[in-house]
């Protein structure tokens, strides 16, 4: 039997991987896949830890041989997720979270229409150039053109927002962890359906906050935010 699919994208510079670090902390029997890409590392990341890096022609080939789940170009490099991925996880019986873009996202819910699709976002746009500015400075890479152009492709893909389960905005880390992991365990609640603890309940109430539904009205505020910029 297949485990839950959980999908989580956001704009660069959201706070996702720090999220998914710490929601790793806490919730057992979660598979994290690591994609490929075709960039180069950055700053201190490795191998095999944040992504797998390999050439061009690497990803070319996995492409024909059909090992990918979804795979997209952005900024000119190549990411995807392979299939074994998910193949691995039902073995040991384990959920998996997919960390992907919203290019990505559309190709997974059309092969498993049963995923839980999660959209982090920023609070505003003054945050996420601020976040931006950090890590530009941690990764010594001072280029006002990529800020620009990342917050040019943000604001495109806070418009993909409808086609997500839920909206996560990553204000205060605590909160944001505390609510990632009540989406994650909310959804393994419902498909046993069995009677719900006191605890459980709470997990529910504070998954159905974060519902694409009940997020309007501070999603408008964050699209609005980039709209007078």
């Amino acid at each position: 039997m297949s485990g839950i699919r959980y999908i989580i994208s956001a704009p660069s510079g959201s706070g996702k991987s720090t999220l998914v670090n710490e929601l790793r902390k806490f919730v057992p029997n979660l598979d994290f896949s690591i994609s490929y890409t075709t960039r180069q590392p950055r700053g201190s990341e490795q191998n095999g830890r944040e992504y797998y890096f390999i050439s061009r022609s690497q990803f070319e080939d996995m492409i024909r041989r059909g090992k990918f789940l979804e795979y997209a170009d952005v900024f000119g490099n190549c990411y995807g997720t392979a299939k074994s991925v998910l193949e691995d996880a039902d073995k040991r019986g384990h959920d998996v979270l997919l960390d992907i873009d919203v290019q990505g996202e559309r190709q997974v819910k059309q092969k498993i229409p049963d995923a839980v699709s999660i959209f982090v976002l920023p609070p505003s746009r003054k945050e996420l150039e601020s976040r931006l500015r950090k890590r530009s400075q941690s990764e010594h890479v001072d280029s006002e053109e990529i800020i620009r152009r990342r917050l040019a492709t943000a604001r495109k893909e806070i418009e993909n927002y409808p086609n997500y389960d839920y909206i996560l905005v990553n204000d205060r880390l605590e909160q944001s962890v505390d609510q990632l992991q009540a989406i994650v365990l909310a959804e393994r609640l419902k498909r046993l359906g069995k009677p719900l603890s006191p605890q459980d309940q709470r997990y529910l109430d504070t998954a159905e906050q974060s519902l694409k539904c009940n997020m309007q009205d501070k999603i408008r505020s964050i699209l609005a935010s980039f709209n007078n910029s």
